[in-house]
């Protein structure tokens, strides 16, 4: 339910209010004037906000000025009994959603323009999802191996309970996460990722909680964080197990007590999030080498799913690649690519070590290469000046593949697959690490094994 901060410094008006919109079921707030609105909507996630225009200490317009560059979606209800053409002309450059006389004619009146207004953003909302996200992925197309991984996320959707993703990079954990969110009672509400592995250690503590002014060299303003601006929605954590220790803790503590400060801050922050984490480790095995906390393990651990590789759904292959083909065709203006004969039987018979991210790479690169709109075999697995990569043929027994008239262990063929991305891409590791599917982190720690010979 939206939650609503009212201001008012005439006692019996701000309460009026609060009990007409408590009746309708809405959670409210008050504060009295401006300046404890403003320490109230740095504490907290609202979805409206109804002030007085003058008041002490602190009017209705500046306070809506110095909370509008942190919180631009907010909802915003101005009241006066004194506005002027002046003021309501400002109202709308700070874009709030209207400019109320009063006293208010009814209790009616006042419940349908709140109604309205909070409608009004959940349909932003909606919108800038669709924009982000066109066409939700379905998880799966028939493979029987997905039908209890789409039956348990389901159950656990419409509860709170944290939900931790398993599995090889690549295998659709954020699409499944994203399922989660849709079919949560927090639909309606923000659904914010964070990638563990994109960032160092200190600005993901930033990035996750937000910083005040000053706190370190470049924090020139405040900035709310990640966790915050997921406030009644689902927070996701990618590649969670790449999170160094002293995170960790400070995430526990979040896990635990629903609670954070901002870098730099002593205000408590409530989290008002459903967690949803992913990992490609083994954290069990972290725990027992010391790297990853087995307390933040059993929060997180709380409803484990496992997501199948690619290579054990054959089933979903080619319907996968053609919906990812349709997307390609779209962002390059082919809106016509489509598979060939010999292109579907290769697609099926690949082992996609890096699962749907290594699929949708490889149809990105045979689109470009191919001349016209039906894509060959021939194409799919090229790259310029390089015969076909031995890493993405057919699943065969280890050990496999051959070089230079000797058989390849997997390991081998792990290390030509990289050494082949890192030259592809110029030596950009984080660039190879994306074209194979695996974290960054991961990259750095085979390429130091490989140096020392291990």
């Amino acid at each position: 339910m939206s939650r609503i901060l009212v201001v008012d410094d005439e006692d019996g008006v701000r309460e009026f209010m609060a009990e007409v919109l408590e009746d309708q079921g809405y959670e409210v707030d008050q504060a009295s004037d401006g300046a404890a609105a403003l320490t109230m909507l740095e504490a907290a996630a609202y979805q409206l906000l109804l002030t007085d225009l003058k008041m002490p200490r602190l009017g209705g317009m500046e306070l809506v000025r110095r909370i509008r560059a942190e919180q631009p979606e907010l909802g915003v209800i101005v009241l006066s009994a004194h506005g002027s053409v002046a003021d309501a002309v400002e109202a709308m450059k700070l874009g709030i959603f209207d400019f109320l006389q009063k006293p208010l004619d009814s209790p009616t009146q006042l419940r349908l323009l709140v109604a309205r207004a909070l409608e009004r953003q959940q349909l932003e909302s909606l919108r800038e999802a669709t924009r982000e996200r066109p066409n939700a992925d379905p998880l799966g197309y028939g493979a029987p191996i997905m039908e209890p991984v789409v039956a348990a996320l389901r159950k656990v959707a419409v509860t709170d309970a944290t939900v931790l993703l398993n599995g090889e990079s690549g295998t659709g954990k954020e699409v499944a996460a994203r399922a989660v969110h849709a079919w949560s009672r927090r639909a309606d509400g923000p659904f914010i990722a964070v990638n563990c592995a994109a960032l160092s250690a200190n600005l993901l503590e930033s990035e996750l909680f937000g910083h005040e002014k000053g706190a370190f060299t470049g924090a020139s303003a405040r900035r709310r964080g990640r966790i915050e601006l997921a406030a009644g929605g689902s927070f996701f954590l990618d590649e969670v197990g790449e999170l160094d220790l002293d995170l960790q803790a400070k995430l526990l503590r979040v896990l635990q007590e629903r609670e954070f400060e901002r870098v730099g801050g002593n205000q408590t922050i409530r989290a008002e999030v459903r967690w949803i984490a992913a990992t490609n480790c083994d954290l069990e095995a972290m725990i027992a080498a010391g790297r990853f906390r087995a307390d933040l393990y059993h929060r997180l651990a709380l409803f484990p799913v496992h997501m199948p590789a690619l290579r054990d759904r054959r089933q979903d292959i080619v319907p996968l690649a053609n919906r990812l083909l349709q997307r390609i065709g779209v962002e390059l203006g082919r809106p016509h690519l489509r598979l060939a004969d010999d292109a579907r039987e290769a697609l099926e018979a690949a082992s996609w070590p890096g699962n749907v991210r290594e699929l949708a790479n490889t149809l990105e690169r045979a689109a470009i290469l191919a001349d016209g709109d039906a894509l060959g075999g021939d194409v799919l697995f090229a790259l310029p000046g390089r015969p076909k990569s031995a890493y993405t043929s057919a699943p065969t027994p280890t050990p496999t593949g051959h070089a230079n008239g000797h058989l390849q262990t997997l390991a081998e063929l792990e290390q030509q697959a990289i050494l082949a991305a890192l030259e592809h891409h110029d030596g950009n590791r984080r660039k190879a690490a994306d074209a194979l599917g695996i974290g960054l982190r991961t990259l750095y720690d085979k390429l130091k094994r490989y140096e020392s010979g291990a």
